[in-house]
C-alpha cells in the first residue's frame, strides 16, 4: 500500500463531494461539499495542496454493463482539467452506485435525503476513496486509471499552452 494523504472527489452536476483518507491510505471520512461552478476547481486544488495530497481520487459513473456515457466524458473532462492544475496524479476509478449506497447509508441512519444532498455527496467521496484504497490493498496495485493532463488553452493568443511543471510519470506513481 502506497502511504500518503489522498482526496476523493464525487463531481457532480450541482456540487462536489470531497473526502480525505489518513497518511496510511486505511480509513477515509468526509471534508466538505463544495457548489459547482466557478472557484470550484480552486477550492479542490487548495484541499490538496493544504493537505499535502499525493493523489486525487475522482469516482467515473458508468453503466451496470460497464460502459461510459455523457456523465462520464463531463467528469473525464473536469479531472483532466484538475491534472492540468496540480502536481500530483488525478485517477479515475468505477464509482458505480456511490451515491445510491451514499444515500441508502445515511437513508438508513436517520438523515433526510432531501435535506442531506450535501451529506450525500461527501458520503460518496467517502465510498469512492474507500473503494479504491481497499482495491489497492487487496491487489496491491494503484485503482484505475491515471488521467492525462490536458494543456490549458492559451490565454493571451499567444498560441503557447500551459500544462504542468512535474516531470514524474504515471510509472513513478504505481
Amino acid at each position: 500500500m502506497r502511504a500518503g494523504v489522498r482526496l476523493g472527489v464525487d463531481v457532480g452536476s450541482v456540487r462536489v463531494g470531497i473526502a480525505v483518507c489518513d497518511p496510511e491510505g486505511t480509513l477515509a471520512t468526509p471534508v466538505e461539499t463544495l457548489r459547482r461552478g466557478p472557484g470550484d476547481l480552486d477550492a479542490l486544488i487548495r484541499m490538496v495542496d493544504e493537505r499535502a495530497a499525493v493523489e486525487v481520487v475522482v469516482g467515473l459513473p458508468t453503466t451496470l454493463a460497464g460502459r461510459e456515457g455523457t456523465a462520464s466524458r463531463a467528469i473525464q473532462a473536469y479531472a483532466e482539467e484538475l491534472a492540468a492544475r496540480v502536481m500530483v496524479p488525478v485517477r479515475l476509478v468505477d464509482e458505480r452506485l456511490s451515491t445510491v449506497a451514499a444515500a441508502r447509508h445515511l437513508r438508513a441512519s436517520g438523515v433526510d435525503s432531501r435535506r442531506g444532498r450535501s451529506v450525500i455527496d461527501q458520503a460518496a467521496a467517502v465510498i469512492i476513496l474507500q473503494g479504491a484504497l481497499d482495491a489497492e490493498r487487496r491487489s496491491g496495485t494503484a485503482p484505475g486509471r491515471v488521467v492525462a493532463a490536458q494543456p490549458a488553452p492559451p490565454e493571451n493568443g499567444t498560441g503557447t499552452d500551459e500544462t504542468r511543471t512535474t516531470g514524474a510519470t504515471e510509472e513513478a506513481y504505481e
